[in-house]
């Protein structure tokens, strides 16, 4: 960093980035101690030659020179022969380190930076041509505290998501939702994934990534535009559960033939509607707003994840497995195998996430959640001032997380997976964050999360020796367990007993009377076979199991059977 003054006695000072390579010197960590020094404003030469170097040299002077037509140590080189203490390369190119070889290292023993061009533009204009400035590079923090707020957004979601989605998935495969007064539908329908969809998925991911690369300043509005229309879809599914508890707005619009207006929604949902469409609306005209526009974006963005969690639908555990471990190689792939293959040496997937810093709009991707950095960082002023969370790294482990909790319903198992795979969630994302401090660089979330839920979700079952059915999700695709079927004994009445008929002969025959035959299961039986006395058991077994349920109101009925029995059973004797 740099931070510059005026030589004007009570001016305040500001900060501007630069990037230097601590190769050729060292610069104090402590703004305190870093010399504060003349900056000659030297843009118009490139310093290439003796002839750029003004009439007495830089005597104890940091000059800013343009960049260009020589390397980093012909520059340098000149301007510590003439004396300069420090050299700041103006740059209206990409800022990256100045590079030498070693030999170079060891004999030059000042400090050199680039300074972006429209920096120096800022310094003329804010503080003159007269200026001091001192270099120095403070520590970076090892996390931000907004780690801690992006981890409970993430979780939060993940959990929420999940649990919404199994709740709702098991309740409507157990009775049918009703429409408001026959018109709308409460709930949205749902989408199950087939192997053929993963596949088209990643694969239009690989796609769209690599096209962004090469096309961002294009494609980045056509992005924008979906988000908008997504997230305002999402916000109404979200909201739309707690509106409808309200008692205000249920009257409908008039009979009208407008495409959408034309199942006459209530005017609650109609204002609805309007609200999430505004919302969307001011975030897309105020979101380069860096102080504000955060919030409305992390808020659109749970609530376009917490929809897409409700409507996208794993049916099998290894349909979950699939999706997790193609994701699993596409993240890992695109953050640290393209850096070998693009000029730059930079990741597609972190230049894409971030936004190229060499882009004419200054745009940037709005499916990430964003936090901005709460400690006092120089990445704040060199265009990085938030951290970010795709939202990749929390629908595709939260889909698991759903299933999950389907699963635990179906098994009745006090909600032992979605508990796990959540916790197993949150342990990633904190071993994200980790690797994130300690290689100071960008990470593939899906890197730690993939096999945390999935190892996870694997072991509870295996432990449960419920293994088989949560892979193939046996039983839960089509059907859930019903409840049991009750049946009511019938109250047979009692036949009189013969008295030419033995007793132990009687007693045989009501012990095989059943309550309830089942005769017609096994076929007819011929009338030579049926005993004179089967009769009145099969008028006994004809009587209808429903009569059971009803038998307060059928009592009148039994007792005429049991006259007509009595009757039959003279006749026989």
């Amino acid at each position: 960093m740099v931070h510059v003054l005026s030589e004007m006695p009570g001016s305040k000072g500001k900060d501007y980035c630069i990037l230097f390579n601590s190769q050729w010197a060292h610069l104090p960590q402590d703004l305190g101690k870093a010399s504060l020094l003349e900056l000659q404003n030297q843009t118009a030469s490139v310093l290439c030659s003796s002839s750029d170097v003004p009439h007495g040299g830089f005597n104890n002077q940091i000059p800013m020179v343009m960049r260009g037509n020589c390397t980093f140590y012909e520059k340098v080189r000149l301007a510590q022969i003439n004396g300069a203490r420090g050299l700041l390369i103006v740059s209206k190119e990409r800022l990256v380190p100045p590079g030498g070889n070693r030999s170079q290292y060891e004999e030059i023993d000042i400090p050199v930076a680039l300074l972006s061009y429209d920096d120096m533009l800022d310094i003329r204009k804010n503080f003159g041509t007269h200026v001091r400035g001192a270099l120095y590079a403070p520590n970076e923090p090892v996390l931000d505290y907004n780690m801690v707020i992006i981890f409970v957004m993430a979780v939060g979601t993940v959990a929420i998501g999940g649990y919404w989605a199994g709740s709702r998935d098991v309740k409507k495969r157990y009775m049918k939702h009703k429409r408001d007064d026959g018109t709308e539908k409460h709930d949205d329908e749902t989408v199950d994934v087939t192997p053929i969809m993963i596949c088209v998925f990643v694969v239009m991911c690989c796609s769209m990534l690599i096209l962004l690369y090469f096309f961002y300043d294009h494609l980045v509005y056509v992005i924008i535009g979906i988000f908008c229309l997504a997230a305002s879809i999402g916000l109404y599914s979200c909201l739309s559960p707690f509106v409808r508890r309200f008692p205000l707005g249920k009257c409908r619009i008039p009979n009208n033939n407008l495409p959408y207006f034309r199942k006459r929604p209530q005017v609650r949902m109609l204002l609805l509607a309007v609200f999430c469409i505004s919302v969307s609306v001011v975030w897309g005209v105020f979101r380069n707003e860096d102080q504000w526009a955060w919030v409305l974006q992390d808020a659109l963005g749970i609530a376009f994840c917490l929809y897409m969690l409700k409507t996208i639908r794993l049916p099998t555990f290894k349909a979950c497995t699939l999706l997790l471990l193609v994701l699993f190689v596409y993240d890992v792939f695109f953050v640290f195998i393209t850096p070998f293959l693009t000029k730059s040496g930079e990741s597609i997937m972190v230049e894409v996430a971030a936004g190229p810093t060499d882009s004419s709009t200054h745009e940037k991707l709005p499916m990430v959640l964003k936090v901005p950095r709460l400690n006092f960082s120089p990445l704040a002023l060199c265009d990085r001032p938030f951290s970010l969370l795709g939202f990749g790294d929390i629908l595709v482990p939260g889909l698991l997380v759903a299933y999950c909790h389907r699963f635990d319903i179906q098994v009745q198992s006090s909600r032992v997976y979605f508990v796990a795979c959540t916790i197993a969630y949150g342990i990633g994302l904190l071993m994200t964050f980790v690797a994130l401090a300690m290689m100071q660089m960008g990470q593939p979330a899906l890197l730690y999360l993939v096999p945390c839920t999935l190892f996870t979700s694997f072991a509870v079952a295996f432990w449960r020796k419920e293994l088989a059915m949560f892979w193939t999700g046996s039983g839960f695709a089509k059907d859930l367990p019903q409840p049991p079927l009750v049946i009511a004994p019938v109250n047979c009445p009692e036949l009189p007993k013969d008295s030419n008929v033995p007793a132990s002969q009687q007693d045989t025959e009501q012990m095989i009377n059943p309550t309830l035959h089942v005769k017609e299961l096994h076929g007819p039986t011929s009338a030579a076979e049926e005993l004179p006395d089967t009769a009145t058991k099969r008028d006994q077994s004809e009587i209808p199991i429903a009569q059971s349920e009803e038998e307060p109101a059928g009592q009148n009925e039994d007792n005429g059977e049991s006259k007509g029995v009595n009757t039959e059973q003279k006749q026989l004797e």
